[in-house]
């Protein structure tokens, strides 16, 4: 018997529980896993409280690295003893072991430890589609990104930078902006400045950004729509302070013709050549050391509700770890 963190009812992070779960061998396709790291993110909490809802009792966690055990029927890919990681649906990460379809597995380079690895897949995916798939970065750019000093936000600063991208941060402390700025952000905007509009103006001349990338959602949707130059893209991918309220599309045509998307990570990896050659893009930029992933917290992973609560109340920096 192994242990996981379970829900069965959706809530606050009270409904997470530690329990003792069978793990079966492995299927055709299938591989064991015993995990040694597992990442941390906001989409673990809009699952537990139902916001995105899941077929209960589940698991929970979409991001983990770990050392193959066993593998199933057809498996020619990976072997036992490989350092692989992941990201994907069904959630299930927060476990000492699982059964994983061996498809969505990709093998660590001898660069990328395991820690790193758990910290970036879902992350560091993240920052790539931004930047390379929801809207194409070019050199000269001006970005805005919010929680610039979390998780993706670190690495989106760090990523942008290598490509010649300016980012304007927004964080919510003196010591968060201090962090996005020796990450690469060229100017920060508190979260709650007055006038917040008129500073990210004031800093690309009166134009607006090329882009927004708007993990905050309801509170900040029309805000980040101000924020954009003629013909810039909003980038709406998450909800931290709730879903956006439902909005006319005439919106976007009373400031200059926006473009908007409301893009999903594994929209972008839905096949095992997309998943594979993007992460070999983000292990790339880890490995020249344009981007350094910042594990900034740790937690044993039975106090997964800690973490919980840490990072819904804004008290996390960098990417975040639950440890088996």
């Amino acid at each position: 018997m192994f242990k996981a963190i379970t829900i069965e009812s959706f809530g606050g992070p009270e409904v997470l529980q530690w329990q003792s779960v069978d793990v079966p061998a492995p299927q055709a396709g299938e591989v064991l896993l015993s995990h040694t790291a597992i990442g941390l993110n906001f989409i673990d909490t809009y699952q537990r409280s139902g916001l995105y809802p899941l077929e209960l009792p589940s698991g929970l966690g979409l991001e983990a690295a770990g050392v193959v055990e066993a593998v199933g029927e057809g498996v020619v890919d990976v072997k036992p003893g490989d350092r692989v990681a992941y990201t994907s649906m069904p959630p299930g990460a927060y476990s000492e072991q699982r059964v994983y379809a061996a498809d969505k597995l990709v093998k660590l380079p001898d660069g990328i430890g395991d820690q790193t690895a758990a910290a970036a897949m879902l992350k560091g995916l993240t920052a790539w589609y931004l930047l390379h798939r929801s809207y194409r970065v070019q050199a000269g750019d001006t970005v805005l990104v919010y929680a610039a000093a979390g998780g993706v936000g670190l690495i989106t600063c760090q990523w942008a930078k290598a490509l010649g991208v300016n980012v304007i941060g927004v964080v919510s402390t003196a010591e968060k902006a201090a962090l996005a700025k020796q990450h690469g952000a060229a100017d920060i905007v508190m979260a709650d400045a007055p006038g917040f509009v008129d500073q990210v103006r004031a800093l690309t001349q009166g134009e607006g950004v090329a882009a927004a990338y708007d993990s905050v959602g309801k509170d900040t949707f029309i805000q980040s729509l101000d924020c954009i130059r003629p013909h810039g893209t909003m980038v709406s991918f998450g909800n931290a302070s709730g879903p956006v309220d439902p909005f006319s599309v005439m919106e976007l045509g009373k400031r200059g013709s926006l473009f908007l998307t409301r893009p999903a990570v594994f929209d972008f990896v839905r096949t095992t050549d997309e998943l594979r050659a993007a992460a070999g893009e983000l292990f790339r930029v880890i490995e020249s050391g344009d981007v350094k992933i910042e594990i900034n917290q740790t937690w044993p992973l039975a106090q997964a509700a800690d973490a919980h609560r840490a990072l819904e109340a804004r008290e996390t920096t960098g990417s975040t770890l639950l440890l088996p």
